[in-house]
């Protein structure tokens, strides 16, 4: 037979009190620290899967940030993309902020930079990051996995750096990216040329699924000092983006 327990109010007290410390530590470490910006658009269930592989959170492309400056890929999607002072961008995925540091003070100090990433843990670093460097034109935010949570027009570019294999709902994504471009904005997607589990993307998947989710292609351009690429897209208007139940998923290989 089991054994009781005797609930005094000095348990019920202890208890309460632990679970106060508990939760308190899980706020300071966690989502709720770092906000969603934007309205929630539709949820994952309402788009099909994608027919390929995701690729894991963790990425062994560039081994520090001294390897990925020698490759001088910042300055190419600067110069590329035309970034210019003024500009407001969504640095999607940003993780440790390696690019987010760096275009903070491209767009200066009358532009704005959204630092957003689905990684509490990320995002903390990546605060310290900036107030430690005193960047004030940077906000950092949360995301979900399957919409980007970002402010209604907020951006005139959105940079998706190493980071699209590891999206697990593209076709839901992008179609709630879409409304976070200003008119004539632009989405930058930078990837390797690798299979999906090797952490890239090869390139006719990349452009199949934007062409599925109603993107249409603006360049695609060779990246110097690595095997990547860069692919700009022009996102869809609310009246050309396509239902979920008609896109279909792209396969891969």
């Amino acid at each position: 037979m089991a054994s009781s327990v005797a609930i005094t109010p000095r348990t019920l007290a202890c208890f309460a009190l632990a679970l106060v410390l508990c939760l308190g530590s899980a706020r300071a470490t966690g989502a709720a620290d770092y906000p969603m910006l934007g309205p929630a658009g539709l949820p994952a269930s309402a788009f099909p899967k994608p027919d390929r592989p995701v690729a894991s959170i963790v990425s062994s492309i560039w081994h520090s940030e001294k390897e990925r400056d020698a490759a001088r890929e910042t300055e190419q999607v600067i110069r590329l993309l035309d970034i210019k002072p003024g500009a407001n961008i969504a640095d999607i995925g940003a993780g440790s902020g390696y690019t987010t540091v760096r275009l903070s003070p491209v767009v200066g100090p009358e532009g704005r930079i959204i630092a957003q990433d689905i990684t509490p843990s990320y995002l903390k670093g990546l605060a310290k990051r900036v107030k430690a460097l005193k960047l004030n034109n940077i906000t950092v935010s949360l995301g979900e996995p399957h919409d980007p949570r970002l402010p209604v027009g907020a951006a005139d570019l959105a940079l998706l750096i190493h980071m699209y294999h590891e999206i697990s709902d593209p076709y839901a994504f992008l179609h709630n990216l879409a409304p976070a471009l200003k008119a004539g904005g632009r989405v930058g997607i930078i990837d390797a040329r690798k299979d999906i589990l090797q952490h890239g993307t090869p390139l006719p998947l990349l452009q199949c699924e934007l062409s599925a989710a109603g993107y249409r292609e603006i360049a695609v351009h060779s990246l110097k000092g690595s095997d990547a690429y860069l692919a700009v897209f022009s996102p869809p208007t609310a009246n050309e983006r396509p239902k979920p139940a008609d896109i279909k998923p792209c396969k891969a290989g």
